[in-house]
């Protein structure tokens, strides 16, 4: 079906393929709007549009063009890192050509799918000089009744060893749109919002031709609008850019505006269907999987050799497929005893991941290796060493910020491992933006206040609940993610607020193209054989997702599947009972699944057999979890 209303003299519609939802832009003299509906119910009110450039303005006195006929495009890709292994995107595609009082061009394109709206800027032409963005006037205005769950931004420069941003703040949680952050950097993506009957999600792409920064948006937003804030100044690879800056022509990345039911956003993969295709890759290098991970619980002064061959062995019982060696290693183990544990992980079908410090100036951070990551000379030195020692991946931490330079510089590292066959895990970092597709071997990055704070103070332990049960959401809902899930048994220090069986949730609620497990051989020892079953048989990377029931902060049930078998997992973000009737009507014909739930003593488990059918019943405890398993 092929659009191409105009509304008036001056608006122009864009329907998505199933008519549901509907993009009008408006052009005046004085600005570029655009607005959404969703079955006639405003989703988005009038936002704003539009670029200044050093060299000129992009945002007013502009006349339109051309804007040329909607057409219907399509386009598939398969990727083991996120929800959904095969992806179908189709949308209504238009474009807006544009001259600025000076002459000067810019197009706007807009795709609208059934799940939400993209669009970005594009600048044509040839230039030998390079152009400079002062200004991104992109806005999104909601009513300001509506309900927001938003990240603030740590400030540049600040926290232990001056190591932020790395988007590891607390999601505000059904807040009023038009609140300032607490945090004058403003607000991260993805924001959640809900107005009416809607929810709304946004986020946007990776720079992955390395001409762009990362956004966010402002701390203030006056009437609801939220306006585009570039990154800081300070946000940079040494001696680099914060940007954007490009020569001619020059695409900006996709702002994305994903829109429907809460089972629509958490089932969407819009991040990822309109990120930049896949660069040329051995396919054959990419697998997902699990990891056993000693740092999380046991800190430094286990990163030696015999507690690493120990972990070794524990993934090997446990049919994972990697082992995580963290910081330090480099002076604790050395790369000699390394050499030696990855030939004896190789005997345990076991692949070695190691850790590496990405700092360079941006920040004090100590722990090494360091700096060998900072140039291409450098990383090809390293990961030459790595692939003749037989390692499978490498995980990079402390980076520093959106900047220009920096974008380049993680596009850099990925480019250089994927020459030398490593996968790659970003930590202390941005948020991914759909970087997986284009880069398969970039299998998880952290961006999210994770496992490792709920081992720092009782604080970040008590907030465990609620936080775990936003963020399937938010953070989670497009790119892989690495919490590092899943204490079973005990937290050294800490009084535990989750229970056993929903931190056995978790695996299966997050998504990670690498899932590095916190959980301990010790911790391991103390769970029920069928348990360890369970995790011994938890898939390594999922072919579909069904939203079941949930609310952000309060509840998260959702539904994998991996070839022929359906888990289910849920996770109450309140410390209450409850008991949820669950429409599993999808499952019927499946025989009785096995459920695995909460023991009557703190931290035991219980299991049963469960029927599927509109009406499932499963009780689950405050701050309690379950999950369940059915197979044909």
């Amino acid at each position: 079906m092929v659009f191409n209303a105009m509304c008036s003299d001056n608006k122009y519609d864009i329907h998505s393929p199933n008519a549901h939802l509907t993009v009008v832009l408006e052009v005046t003299p004085q600005s570029i709007c655009y607005a959404i509906t969703r079955d006639g119910q405003k989703a988005l009110q009038s936002s704003k549009l539009g670029i200044v450039r050093e060299d000129g303005d992009f945002s007013k006195d502009l006349i339109l063009l051309s804007a040329s006929p909607v057409s219907l495009i399509t386009d598939f890709y398969q990727l083991s890192t996120i929800k959904r292994h095969n992806n179908t995107y189709k949308a209504s595609k238009r474009i807006f050509h544009f001259k600025n009082p000076d002459g000067k061009l810019m197009d706007i394109i807009f795709q609208v799918s059934n799940d939400g709206v993209a669009f970005r800027y594009y600048f044509p032409g040839t230039s030998t000089d390079v152009k400079k963005i002062t200004a991104e006037l992109t806005s999104y205005h909601f009513s300001t009744d509506t309900k927001c769950w938003l990240q603030p931004m740590a400030e540049a420069k600040t926290g232990w060893a001056k190591a932020n941003p790395s988007y590891e703040e607390y999601y505000q949680k059904e807040i009023i749109a038009g609140t300032s952050s607490p945090i004058k950097a403003g607000w991260i993506y993805p924001a959640l919002f809900k107005t009416g009957n809607n929810w709304v999600l946004l986020t946007e792409t990776f720079p992955t031709a390395g001409n762009y920064c990362g956004t966010h948006l402002k701390a203030e937003s006056p009437d609801g609008e939220y306006q585009t804030a570039l990154a800081d100044p300070r946000e940079v690879y040494t001696g680099g850019v914060s940007g954007p800056e490009s020569k001619l022509p020059w695409y900006t990345p996709w702002r994305i505006i994903t829109i429907g039911s809460l089972k629509t956003i958490t089932e969407s993969t819009l991040g990822t269907d309109v990120a930049a295709k896949a660069i040329k890759i051995d396919a054959n290098m990419i697998k997902p999987g699990k990891a056993s991970w000693s740092w999380v619980l046991l800190k430094d002064s286990k990163t030696t050799y015999p507690v690493q061959k120990q972990f070794i062995d524990y993934a090997a019982d446990m049919h994972w497929q990697y082992c995580l060696i963290d910081a330090l290693w480099d002076t604790q183990i050395g790369y000699d005893k390394i050499k030696e544990l990855a030939d004896y992980a190789k005997t345990k079908n076991v692949g070695l991941l190691l850790w590496y410090n990405s700092a360079g100036s941006w920040n004090e951070t100590p722990q090494t290796p360091k700096d060998k990551m900072l140039t291409h000379e450098s990383r090809v030195k390293e990961f030459g060493i790595l692939k003749g020692m037989g390692i499978k991946g490498v995980k990079i931490d402390f980076f520093g910020g959106d900047g220009q330079s920096m974008m380049q510089y993680y596009l850099g590292i990925l480019n250089d491992a994927k020459d030398y066959g490593l996968l790659v895990n970003f930590h202390g970092t941005t948020l991914p933006r759909g970087l997986e597709r284009t880069y398969p071997n970039l299998v998880t990055m952290e961006a999210i206040k994770g496992m490792e704070f709920a081992t720092f103070e009782q604080a970040n332990m008590d907030e465990q609940p609620t936080h775990c049960t936003t963020i399937p959401f938010t953070r989670n809902v497009f790119d892989p993610m690495d919490y590092t899930p899943m204490a079973l048994y005990k937290v050294p220090k800490m009084i535990r607020r989750t229970t056993s069986a929903f931190e056995l949730a978790l695996p299966v609620i997050f998504q990670s193209g690498i899932q590095h497990l916190a959980e301990t051989p010790e911790g391991m020892s103390h769970v029920p054989s069928y348990v360890q079953g369970f995790l011994k048989q938890l898939p390594n990377y999922w072919d579909d997702i069904r939203f079941i029931d949930g609310y952000p902060g309060k509840l998260a049930v959702l539904a994998r599947r991996s070839g022929n078998k359906w888990y289910i997992a849920g996770i109450n973000g309140e410390a209450v009972d409850k008991m949820l009737d669950l429409d599993l009507s999808f499952l019927q014909g499946y025989p009785e699944g096995k459920l695995i739930t909460d023991g009557v003593e703190p931290l035991t488990f219980a299991q049963a057999m469960l029927k599927a059918d509109k009406h499932t019943q499963v009780k689950v405890k405050p701050n309690g979890g379950f999950v369940l398993v059915f197979e044909k």
